[in-house]
């Protein structure tokens, strides 16, 4: 077994989740940690973050120091070594709403198979195990994980719009909610033949719903790099995006130009095939594209600016 990345989530109401709500879906806390892994490769236990396998000389916030330390998890991997743990090590980024006694804990949110006879490249090359599967094994060995809020049958959209507000997984009494939901429905494939998760990110939804609420522009149609831009590029990547760099190099003012290139390669990587489809193969400028970013990046945090 070697280092896999964990699979994107993807916008509920886009083409790579349609149908996602039909049948049995679980709805799961989305909380705003680091994403990292653990597995065992030749009888030693290794860890990776969201894009690269763990060494102890850059072991994300210090989750793989902390990985060797836990008895309860290398009994899990002795018993159960075909395996792979995806969760959340729980350090600071921009929701800084949690309990104290919640930082520094790894919270798994998906086990999983490798796939056999794969070269190993991609959230593709796994299996999940159900949660009704995987919960009485970590149970056993004490290993936390993320409880669901509900399980919703034949969903709607309205309907896991309310279950945003419930999200009160590790939050503090009285400090509202967390940062989402993960919506999974273990039966579904999407119609490219991948098993994915839905999500829907609290403030995403709240900037959507003040964006269709708003005035009306009177004074002429919007570029389509504009409208993109102010789609995708939220408050909630751009505070994501600088806590990461915070957690790798502090902050100062000569990592602005990092924080507006790595927001828009964001935007280009994760969200190209939406606003392809939603605009219908706009001829885009991505000089243009690139310059409505930027301004909305400026936007969402003028603080640093």
């Amino acid at each position: 077994m070697s280092f896999i990345k964990y699979q994107h989530l993807e916008r509920l109401g886009t083409s790579e989740v349609q149908n996602i709500e039909l049948g049995e879906c679980y709805v799961f806390p989305k909380i705003d940690g680091s994403n990292a892994s653990l597995w065992v490769e030749d009888g030693v236990l290794c860890a990776g973050s969201r894009r690269r396998q763990l060494t102890l000389e850059d072991d994300n916030s210090g989750f793989y120091a902390w990985a060797l330390q836990q008895d309860n998890i290398r009994t899990f991997f002795t018993e159960n070594p075909n395996v792979r743990l995806f969760g959340e090590w729980l350090v600071p980024h921009s929701l800084k709403t949690y309990k104290d006694t919640a930082w520094n804990n790894f919270y798994v949110f998906d086990v999983s198979v490798d796939k056999v006879g794969k070269e190993h490249e991609g959230a593709d090359d796994v299996q999940y195990i159900t949660y009704n599967v995987y919960k009485p094994i970590l149970e056993r060995h004490q290993i936390s994980y993320i409880h669901p809020i509900s399980i919703v049958n034949n969903g709607s959209y309205e309907h896991f719009i309310n279950q945003l507000m419930k999200n009160v997984f590790l939050i503090e009494d009285g400090k509202g909610c967390g940062e989402g939901i993960v919506i999974k429905n273990y039966d579904f494939f999407n119609k490219y033949g991948r098993q994915v998760w839905a999500k829907i990110v609290n403030s995403e939804f709240k900037e959507a719903h003040a964006k269709t609420m708003g005035p009306h522009v009177l004074n002429g149609k919007r570029l389509v790099e504009e409208e993109i831009a102010i789609k995708y590029v939220t408050t909630a990547l751009v505070e994501k995006e600088h806590s990461k760099i915070i957690v790798e190099d502090g902050w100062s003012s000569k990592l602005i130009p990092r924080l507006l290139n790595t927001v828009y390669y964001s935007v280009v990587k994760e969200d190209c095939w939406d606003f392809v489809k939603e605009h219908k193969k706009p001829v885009i400028d991505f000089s243009r594209l690139q310059h409505f970013v930027f301004k909305e990046v400026k936007t969402k945090m003028p603080q640093l600016f």
